[in-house]
């Protein structure tokens, strides 16, 4: 499968990171295993291969932790993010001195591992839903620090971002709606308070809720835990008027038939909270 149409990560989003990382890692003396045990005039040829299928993402910040720890580590690329990985893949060759190798490895996987899980997660999500409209969607269920990351790891997967944070779309969730006293009141407010460039998008559990939402013409409406039959009852209602999305219970098991349903997005935390980092490892190659 093609790379999906994606736009490289800027370093300003993930170098503090790697910089922190590398911190709590090395802490107040440094790689001390490396540094008594390896020569200081040792190099390797490091290479970096896959030990299962899936999709690749992070690529360039795992660069930056090698080039972070030591700017001598050469690294050529022969995958790009969003490409799809077969078993035994060879992504990358770093060379150079080995200490600089074996201090940056432990961190550099950790990126690399946990953002293309992400991304082979998201991959197979949207696999499972083909053939319909619906595009698979993350959620806020990110873990802190790294939402951008994480979202950048859902486009290289073939995924679509939801909002970013709480201030750059207004979302009227079951609480919101509580403590407003019903759905027309919490949009009205939502829409008498948002600047005009923002969408406003509700969260609603039954079809007599979204009938009341819909009067209110909010941008997008989200149907949560919705079974099949409703879902497709609330898309012939909707009739087009608004972006659907659908959310709750969504699996590798249940998304096709929710994406059968006609709604326009599926929305899963899942991909961002639970996904299995994707097994990959370093092979080593002495040089002297």
């Amino acid at each position: 499968m093609n790379a999906p149409d994606l736009t490289p990560l800027s370093p300003l989003l993930y170098m503090a990171l790697v910089q922190a990382a590398l911190a709590e890692d090395l802490g107040r003396a440094g790689d001390i295993t490396s540094d008594s045990i390896i020569p200081e005039t040792a190099t390797v040829r490091v290479t970096l291969r896959t030990r299962q299928a899936g999709r690749l993402a992070g690529i360039d910040i795992a660069e930056a932790v090698f080039r972070q720890v030591d700017p001598r580590l050469q690294v050529e690329k022969f995958f790009r993010d969003g490409d799809a990985l077969s078993p035994d893949n060879v992504i990358a060759t770093i060379a150079g001195p080995a200490r600089g190798v074996l201090t940056a490895e432990r961190t550099a996987l950790n990126f690399l591992g946990h953002l293309s899980g992400v991304a082979t997660a998201t991959a197979r999500m949207a696999a499972a839903a083909a053939g319909h409209k619906a595009r698979i969607c993350c959620t806020r269920k990110t873990i802190p620090g790294l939402r951008a990351l994480q979202k950048y790891a859902v486009r290289a997967g073939g995924g679509a971002n939801h909002r970013f944070g709480l201030d750059d779309a207004v979302l009227i969730k079951d609480n919101h709606i509580g403590v407003a006293g019903g759905v027309r009141q919490a949009i009205a407010r939502a829409r008498a308070h948002a600047g005009h460039m923002v969408k406003i998008e509700v969260e609603v559990d039954t079809l007599a809720q979204l009938a009341e939402a819909l009067l209110e013409k909010p941008d997008i409406i989200l149907l949560d835990n919705m079974p099949p039959d409703m879902l497709r009852e609330a898309v012939r209602i909707t009739a087009g008027r608004v972006i659907l999305e659908a959310s709750g219970n969504v699996n590798l098991t249940t998304v096709a038939a929710i994406a059968a349903t006609g709604v326009d997005l599926i929305s899963v935390g899942a991909l961002t909270h639970s996904s299995a980092c994707l097994d990959l490892g370093l092979d080593f190659d002495w040089a002297g």
